[in-house]
């Protein structure tokens, strides 16, 4: 682990790399959502497992979150993306990398394709849609929804009681960050992706989605914006897709790499069997 000054930002992020340096190896870049998560969800998941079939993996808390600094204002979605920009030329990431975006994060990553498609091999969002209009009137209701629970002790309660005292952290941690910043005015901002910046979003896509998620209304909507995409859909599961079924997540995302894999970057076929 280790910290970077990103866009004056102290970021806190975590580079695992694969163990044979013999030839270049493909990069994936795990994208955290907002509010409870961090880069823990994907340390927990797929960092490790997605490491050791040969593939450099780079996690980091965004800015506001998680050991990253928390400024009291810079929440637009430009500003994550410049942050992403930002710490890749830090770490001197400069080869087109395999973005992996969980929630927000997946946001992230379109909008980041969408003005830096040469650095991009493909995608992966999880739960994730780009920043269009009906996004943007999505997330300022589901801030305002957020905010009313939070100050419900009531709601605390069922949250310890539906997923345990761990969970009552994450969202005290979350309310904390909401309170404290200018996240909420923000984040919906965007800028917004019109007709012509999803096209711009050239390279492949996979979105993975549970069949009662975010996207339960149209589970083909991303597909349909975009050019070049697929659906995966995992029936019976809800927004928590990373958490709750991760090993099917990390067999798909394996799967993914070593089909779209360039051949600058030699992928370790036999370490993702």
């Amino acid at each position: 682990m280790g910290m970077a000054t990103v866009n004056g930002l102290e970021t806190h992020y975590q580079w695992m790399q694969a163990r044979d340096r013999s030839r270049p190896v493909p990069t994936v870049v795990c994208v955290h959502g907002l509010g409870y998560d961090s880069l823990a969800s994907f340390y927990l998941t797929l960092a490790s497992p997605v490491s050791s079939a040969g593939i450099d993996v780079l996690t980091y808390d965004l800015r506001g979150h998680g050991r990253s600094v928390r400024p009291p204002t810079g929440y637009r979605l430009a500003d994550f993306v410049d942050d992403l920009e930002a710490l890749l030329d830090e770490l001197g990431v400069h080869h087109p990398v395999h973005l992996v975006g969980n929630s927000f994060g997946g946001t992230i990553a379109f909008s980041f394709a969408a003005k830096y498609p040469d650095r991009v091999a493909s995608i992966v969002s999880i739960e994730a849609e780009p920043a269009t209009e009906p996004w943007s009137d999505k997330m300022g209701r589901t801030f305002r929804n957020t905010i009313e629970a939070m100050g419900d002790d009531r709601y605390l309660g069922w949250v310890g009681e539906t997923f345990g005292s761990h969970y009552v952290r994450l969202t005290k941690a979350a309310a904390t960050v909401i309170r404290s910043t200018t996240l909420v005015e923000e984040v919906a901002l965007g800028p917004l992706l019109d007709a012509d910046g999803l096209a711009a979003i050239s390279c492949p896509v996979l979105s993975i989605l549970g069949s009662d998620g975010f996207q339960s209304d149209d589970l083909h909507a991303v597909q349909s914006a975009l050019p070049d995409c697929r659906t995966e859909v995992i029936d019976g599961q809800n927004h928590s897709v990373l958490v709750e079924r991760h090993p099917t997540v990390r067999t798909m995302l394996l799967s993914w790499i070593a089909e779209h894999e360039t051949a600058r970057f030699a992928f370790a076929e036999d370490g993702a069997a």
